[in-house]
This record gives structure tokens, C-alpha cells and sequence, in this order.
């Protein structure tokens, strides 16, 4: 059965925002629409899956709203369910810095299609920057983008105070997975002072979809949050897959690494990995391992 992931964001204000919880929970359910959405007084923020009906229902419902009428979507396909879940949240921010007084709904950078991009960047006075964290960008970025080396797109603001001076770094370029953190960061940097602030809209997604791949300064893959862990140009699913035991992705050096073991461990975790921990996780794959037997048995029968 073909599915379709579907990420959406707007920043805009939704004061009523507790109260479209659960219409929105009711629509993706009736609809085995599954994902996250996140839902706060800044807007709205989300990535889901399902049939193509099941997409359109929600999308229907959600643009029914006068304020969410032209909300951003990027799709992308999927050959298996990629949630096992719908969550649908109610948060602070539907994407956290920690300052509540940033709001691209009060200002915000300017937005550079995907068709303009790689000459933004290739402007020498332009400082490009990855807003996603170290691990995101450690499997793919663009030509020449710096990497703050964060955890947590909280720790952002830190970088900027401590790596950037508005009085210096006169053009600023900033870029994420699908548009939204570089959004408000956009809306931080002005607020310190930084005068030309750009931003990819879209995102990596969208960059990744509509420009071809030999005009493309893209390296790498791009990290999704989902199962499929990273997509490539054309927005088909890469080579990385995701590691049980502490969530990150690894790649097929990853694998062949002496640290790898399927659903235990990987070079990213080993060091912290207990014995404990270790037979927990081992025990817990036996257990996956027969209970996947046990219905592909009850099927054949």
C-alpha cells in the first residue's frame, strides 16, 4: 500500500489552540492517519503518515481554519509505515529555543526559494550555517556550512553569542530539515542585531525535491525523524538505518564496525553500554525475533 509522509509547519498565532486538539486527534485517527503534531500558541508543527485519502482528510480539516489555509506541506513516499503512533500535543513552542519572546510571527528573515539557494551561499560574505544538531549534520550538509556543533536547538542562541558579531558577519544564511528551526532562528538573530538574515524555505526537503541533483551543493544524506532515518535527492530513502539501543543513525561503516551489534549496540553507544543494559536489549530482540515468528506461523496456517 503506497503511503505518503506529509511535514507541515506555520508559525502564526493560535490563541484557540488547546481547543483544536482533539477535532485534529479525531480526524487522524478516523482516518489511520498516524505521526506527531504539535500544537502551541506560536502555531503548529507536525509529520505524518497514511493513505493519500488519509492525508487529504487531515490537510481538508486543517486548512479549514482561515489561518492554517496556506500552511507549508512537503511530502514524500514510503513503502512501510514509518509511526507507530499519532500524537497530538500541546507545547509551548512548536519548535524550542527557550525564549518565548522570539516569534517569526512578529519577525522573521527573508525566505530563499530552493531555486536561489546555491547562489546565496556561494556569495563569500555570506556565513551559511546548519541549524540542526551535530548528529544531523554529521550525515549530510551543504558546501561550506558551518557546524555549531549543538545537541539541542536550544543551545543555539550560545553559539551565536559566542561565534558571530553582527558588526562582522554582516550576511547570515541559515538552513534546517524542513524550514523551521531556521525560521526562528532567523527571528533570534535579528532580534541580536544581525541585519541580513535569509533562510532556505522549504527546507532541506524542499531543496532536495526540486533541484536536480547534478546543480546541487548538497553532501550526504538528510536525517528525517522518522523510520526511515535519512532521504537522499529526489527525496528517496537513504542508506543510514537507526540504532535501538540509543537512537542514533549508523551508517554502513557503523555497521561493520567490532561495537555494532543489530538492535544492541553501535559505535555511538558503546562506550556508555553496560552489561545490564546490553542483556536487557539482547533479551529484548530474542523476544522481538519470536514474536515476529509467531505470526508469520499464524499467517502460513
Amino acid at each position: 500500500m503506497a503511503l505518503i509522509v506529509a511535514t507541515f509547519y506555520k508559525f502564526v498565532a493560535l490563541l484557540d489552540y488547546k481547543d483544536l486538539q482533539l477535532p485534529l486527534k479525531e480526524i487522524c485517527q478516523n482516518q489511520a492517519v498516524k505521526g506527531t503534531i504539535l500544537l502551541a500558541e506560536e502555531g503548529i508543527n507536525g509529520t505524518i503518515a497514511g493513505t493519500r485519502q488519509g492525508i487529504n482528510a487531515v490537510f481538508s480539516h486543517i486548512q479549514a481554519d482561515e489561518r492554517l489555509k496556506d500552511i507549508d506541506i512537503k511530502e514524500s513516499p514510503a513503502t512501510a509505515p514509518p509511526f507507530a503512533k499519532l500524537k497530538v500535543r500541546l507545547k509551548k513552542e512548536i519548535v524550542t529555543i527557550g525564549l518565548p519572546e522570539i516569534s517569526p510571527t512578529k519577525q522573521v528573515g527573508t525566505y530563499v526559494a530552493p531555486k536561489d539557494w546555491n547562489e546565496v551561499i556561494a556569495d563569500p560574505e555570506v556565513v551559511v550555517i546548519d541549524t540542526r544538531n551535530h548528529y544531523e549534520v554529521g550525515m549530510g550538509t551543504f558546501q561550506g556550512a558551518h557546524n555549531p556543533e549543538t545537541d539541542v536547538f536550544n543551545e543555539f542562541p550560545n553559539y551565536v553569542k559566542e561565534n558571530l558579531n553582527p558588526a562582522q558577519n554582516k550576511k547570515v544564511a541559515m538552513f534546517c530539515t524542513g524550514g523551521i528551526r531556521c525560521e526562528k532562528a532567523s527571528s533570534y538573530m535579528l532580534s541580536q542585531g544581525f541585519e541580513e538574515v535569509y533562510h532556505l524555505k522549504g527546507g532541506i526537503l524542499r531543496y532536495l525535491e526540486e533541484v536536480p541533483e547534478d546543480e546541487s551543493l548538497w553532501e550526504g544524506e538528510c536525517f528525517v525523524f522518522d523510520e526511515r532515518v535519512a532521504i537522499k535527492h529526489g527525496l528517496e530513502t537513504g542508506s543510514y538505518d537507526m540504532c535501538y539501543a540509543c537512537g542514533h543513525p549508523v551508517s554502513e561503516a557503523d555497521k561493520a564496525s567490532e561495537d555494532y551489534e543489530s538492535e544492541v549496540s553501535c559505535p555511538h553507544c558503546i562506550e556508555g553500554m553496560t552489561k545490564e543494559r546490553m542483556g536487557y536489549l539482547r533479551d529484548r530482540k530474542h523476544q522481538r525475533q519470536l514474536s515476529k515468528r509467531a505470526k508469520t506461523n499464524h499467517i502460513k496456517e
